[in-house]
Formats: C-alpha cells, structure tokens, sequence
C-alpha cells in the first residue's frame, strides 16, 4: 500500500511568546525560538504535513510594522507560487487580529493561510503553543480552507481574520469572534469548517515601494473636551479612526471639530464596543450617525477601531479614492 502524500506547508514565525522561552522561575521571557525549534517541538507535525520552517522575524508583535506585513504577505505569495500548499504564520498575540486581518486584504493566493500563537510561553506549564501549532497546520493542510481568506487558530477554535479578536490578556482561549462566532473547529485532529463566508475579503493591491500614510486612531471617553479631535486637523496625519459610543454617537460639543476634521482627511468612525454595526438612520439628533454621516465621516460599519486602521491605512497606500473608501468599509458585511 503506497504511503498517503502530506500536503507541502510552510511555517513563518515572527516572534511572539511561541517562540519565547522563561527563565527557572518562570519569569523574564526571551524569544530564543527559532522556526526549526518551535517545529521540532511538535513531532506530530509530520504526520499531517510535509512542513519547512523560515524564521522571518524575532520580535514581540507589539513591534511589528506594517511594511513587515506587506513584506510578509508578498512572501506567501511566492510560498505559494514554488508549490507551499499552504502557510501558517506565528506570531505575538498582541497585535495578531490586525496583522491577520491586515494579511486578509493583502495575500493574493488562495491556498489556506492560517496565523496562531500562543499565551504561554514554552517553559510554563502547559504552554499552548504547541497545540495551537498542530492545529493550525492541521487546517493549513486541509482543503476545507482554500479560499476563506486569513483564518486564526487558537484553542482548536477556526475564526476568520476580518471577525476575531482578543478579548482577555491572559486566557489561553482569548481569541474570539463576537458578532459571528467561530466558522469552525478541529476535533480529534478533524478540521470541520461548517460555517464559510460568501466571498473572501476584496485584495488590496499595492506599489512594490508602498509607503504608509499615517493613520491615527482616536477614543472618545464621557466628557470628551475635543482638544485631540482639534489638533488632529492640521497633523500630517492622512487618515483618522475615531472610537465614538454605541452604535454610532460622539458628543454633540465636539460635532464642529469632526467635521472639520472631515473636511481636511477621511475619517472613519467605528464603535468603541467591540462588536456590533454601526447604526445609519436611527437616530437624528446632534452626534448621532446620522449627523457623523452628514458632516462627511465614513462609517466602519462591523469594523472595530484596530481594524477599521488596519483597512484605511491599506488603501490610503494604495491611492484609494474617498468613493473607494465608503465601498470598501461597507464591503466588509457583504
């Protein structure tokens, strides 16, 4: 009987505590992991794939730049063109629901790209990195995940990039999709996918020399007297993300200044709950939707504050014109 082929799978890591070893004490982690060794580390990975491991990057993913990214997204694409059938990435969990996401809109390939990490680090007792390793790679070879975008692995749990956050610092099952749940689950090492998106997010496509506007991101607080709302208008920021209230609301007082704002850059507003649509016709009184809307913000629509980043800063690099813009944000609930 001929030996049942493994699907060819490349492993990326970038750091994070994966790839983090604690000290005697279990204290004053260092990331001394290289790809072959968080590899190594799970010898049942053979008997799912083919896997070779690139260590790309060493580095805590609060340190992670968006240039790496796109460096990072055009490196699976030629993953995938010299025959990988599919890639997971590691990394930190600090950062990892935006670069995710920001990797959903960037990587042109439709092999299964799937991202994990870990909450504990190798040398704490039952360290999660190992598990969340063999479960990524586990989805990473199976066809179940062509062409759903960027999914994240963690806790046996498969979410899609544009839906999963982190919702607690130190919980090993912190990543959650709050508005759609997980699409999937792997289960005696059966990756079972029952719940696909309707289509994949839309590629944004980028110069080879992109450069990338600065975007800030803004949270209104009860009270808010507006003054970084006021000097934000004349930063060389190119874009804005404002964290307004509920499902669309900011205090009547700081109206002029958003509009203002508006007027000199694209800003987008996005609930600072976490998960939720934002409202368009509900209601009609200063600082509502209605009125962010008529004063020329751009809505978020799902979109978290983080995220609704991630996506302007992306398309401003991409000469995205302001009608491109409104699309785009309204595309990511289509």
């Amino acid at each position: 009987m001929s030996a049942v082929r493994r699907p060819a799978i490349r492993l990326i890591t970038l750091g994070g505590t994966i790839a983090a070893v604690a000290d005697s004490r279990g204290r004053n982690a260092s990331m001394s992991l290289s790809a072959a060794d968080i590899a190594s580390a799970v010898p049942q990975l053979s008997e799912v794939a083919e896997v070779t491991s690139v260590s790309f990057l060493n580095v805590p993913s609060a340190s992670l730049g968006f240039g790496d990214i796109a460096t990072l997204a055009r490196a699976i694409d030629v993953a995938a063109a010299e025959g990988a059938e599919g890639v997971v990435v590691t990394q930190g969990t600090d950062t990892l629901e935006e670069s995710a996401w920001a990797l959903d809109n960037l990587v042109e390939a439709g092999i299964p790209l799937v991202v994990t990490g870990a909450m504990r680090n190798a040398g704490m007792p039952g360290a999660d990195g190992p598990a969340n390793l063999l479960a990524a790679v586990r989805v990473a070879a199976s066809p179940l995940a062509h062409d759903l975008g960027t999914l994240v692995v963690f806790d046996d749990q498969i979410h899609a990039a544009r839906f999963v956050t982190k919702t607690h610092s130190s919980s090993t099952s912190t990543f959650r999709s709050l508005d759609t749940g997980a699409l999937g689950w792997i289960n005696e090492g059966r990756v079972r996918i029952p719940v696909v998106p309707r289509q994949r997010t839309p590629r944004i496509s980028l110069p080879a020399d992109a450069t990338f506007p600065r975007v800030a991101l803004l949270r209104l607080s009860l009270d808010d007297d507006g003054e970084l709302a006021r000097k934000l208008i004349d930063t060389e920021h190119a874009g804005v993300v404002v964290e307004v209230f509920g499902g669309g609301h900011a205090p009547a007082s700081l109206m002029g200044s958003l509009a203002r704002l508006a007027a000199a850059k694209p800003v987008i507003f996005a609930s600072r709950t976490g998960s939720g649509e934002l409202y368009t016709s509900t209601g009609s009184f200063p600082g509502s939707e209605q009125d962010l809307l008529a004063s020329g913000l751009i809505s978020a629509a799902a979109l978290g504050g983080p995220k609704a980043r991630v996506l302007l800063r992306l398309l401003l690099a991409a000469g995205t014109s302001r009608e491109a813009l409104i699309r785009a944000f309204a595309d990511t609930v289509s």
